[in-house]
């Protein structure tokens, strides 16, 4: 190509600036639109970066702003990079902080890697899913036997603010890289800086943080941020997934902030809102994220999402567009976290597609029926026992009432991410030591031991223990 060549092709990827609202930008391009999803950089400043979201005519294109347009003018020069946001991937990225580009923001050297992927990939084929069901340990007694998490599925956290959702999240982390050796990554979408740093710490004080790394979109960046910076960690788990073929465990924390972005990109738009507000692409915008969580027979990414219920309304439409994507729900219940049984997992409105019995096997599946069963006809007796007492109940009542506030408090566990807080030791607990518990507490065996016995504690043999 000739520098004549070279030059004509540089000034047809250059625009200008001919419209500002907020952070919506409009873009006049002489010739040669850039592509959909294109990153524009400003001449004046490269720090200014624009993403296009839709041609308007064969001159003009609209664009968000990803960072703050502060000092942004109509008339500025905007340059095309040809392609999509672009992150980097590699076994050098492990152990490290990024943001929605790509770029390190843990204070250390700048991430030395040979190939950057763009965040907008099409999801696996059909042909490449796993056929298999393969169940996924937790070390967490309640989701383990209530609400089984699968191999390369996609579980849902739902609470209202303050239930206890991060710090689940950060006790899985723990977890998972005790009982699985392969690779941890933490998104947070509009997380607050404060929990993302104290994360951070958190894995890096265990010791962890070799086989993990996080991406944030912090709560104070532009909507535009929040709702890529999904796209970008998960451009990086499959990274692992393929090319490593190691299995990934995926956190988001929280889907809720993605949809709200979406929402915000959506309003700032000038799109028609659709039910309660949403932006009306909402199933299409959540499916294009969701989709791309899978597993292959040489690998698999595992995804725990928070997801934030707005005002504990399980029929707001983020919810249950949501729920149609995973294979577990975990409910947690700000009743019972006002109890002080934590974790605060609701045992009757969780549940896992994995809890079948040619799945977890006739045991499992036979031990978690008479747990919620019992749980239930607890939850049926509340109102006679409020209103007359316990001494109306019959005979078999009263055991049913002793049999669940056990169970209750069996289901209690101790986390390590919280020792500093509770002064107790952190207990991660196979699943057949939770089922033997549990099916001993079923059979009456502990109808002796007092109820506070069995709180906080990890197999059933530390109750004996704590009773002495």
């Amino acid at each position: 190509m000739s520098d004549a060549d070279s030059a004509r092709k540089e000034v047809d990827r250059s625009g200008r600036v001919v419209g500002i609202q907020g952070s919506v930008i409009d873009l006049h391009f002489g010739s040669g639109l850039p592509g959909m999803y294109h990153l524009l950089v400003t001449e004046s400043d490269p720090e200014v970066r624009i993403e296009v979201v839709t041609h308007l005519d064969e001159t003009t294109v609209r664009a968000i702003a990803l960072t703050s347009t502060y000092g942004l003018a109509l008339g500025a020069p905007v340059k095309d990079t040809g392609a999509p946001i672009q992150v980097p991937v590699g076994e050098e990225i492990l152990g490290r902080v990024f943001n929605v580009f790509g770029e390190s923001i843990d204070e250390q050297e700048p991430v030395r890697t040979g190939e950057r992927r763009s965040i907008h990939r099409a999801p696996l084929a059909v042909s490449r899913h796993a056929t298999r069901t393969e169940f996924f340990q937790t070390g967490i007694k309640v989701i383990d036997v209530l609400a089984p998490l699968e191999r390369g599925g996609k579980a849902g956290m739902f609470g209202g603010a303050g239930v206890g959702k991060t710090v689940l999240i950060m006790e899985m982390i723990h977890n998972m890289a005790g009982i699985y050796k392969g690779t941890s990554i933490f998104c947070g979408i509009g997380e607050r800086i404060r929990e993302g740093e104290e994360l951070y710490r958190e894995i890096r004080d265990v010791g962890v943080l070799e086989n993990a790394l996080l991406v944030f979109g912090q709560m104070n960046e532009q909507p535009g941020v929040r709702f890529r910076v999904g796209h970008s960690a998960l451009t990086m788990a499959e990274y692992f997934r393929d090319e490593k073929k190691q299995d990934v465990l995926l956190l988001m924390d929280n889907i809720f902030r993605f949809i709200q972005a979406g929402a915000e990109v959506s309003g700032l738009l000038g799109q028609i809102p659709s039910r309660v507000g949403y932006q009306p692409t909402l199933a299409t915008e959540l499916s294009e994220l969701e989709e791309r969580i899978a597993s292959t027979e040489s690998g698999a990414i595992t995804s725990i999402q928070a997801v934030y219920v707005p005002a504990d309304d399980f029929t707001d439409p983020a919810a249950v567009h949501t729920f149609g994507h995973l294979s577990s729900s975990i409910v947690l219940s700000r009743k019972r976290a006002s109890q002080g049984l934590y974790p605060a997992v609701d045992p009757l409105q969780s549940q896992s597609k994995m809890l079948a019995p040619h799945i977890v096997g006739e045991r499992h599946y036979r031990v978690a029926q008479s747990i919620t069963k019992t749980l239930s006809s607890y939850e049926d007796l509340k109102d006679i026992i409020a209103m007359l007492g316990m001494e109306e109940l019959s005979a078999d009542d009263r055991r049913t009432v002793y049999r669940a506030r056990r169970l209750e408090r069996f289901l209690t566990q101790p986390f390590f991410t919280t020792e500093q807080f509770t002064n107790i030791s952190g207990k991660s607990v196979e699943l057949e030591d939770a089922l033997a518990g549990c099916e001993r507490i079923l059979n009456d065996e502990f109808e002796g031991t007092s109820e506070e016995s069995l709180y906080m504690i990890g197999n059933i043999e530390e109750a004996r223990e704590k009773g002495r």
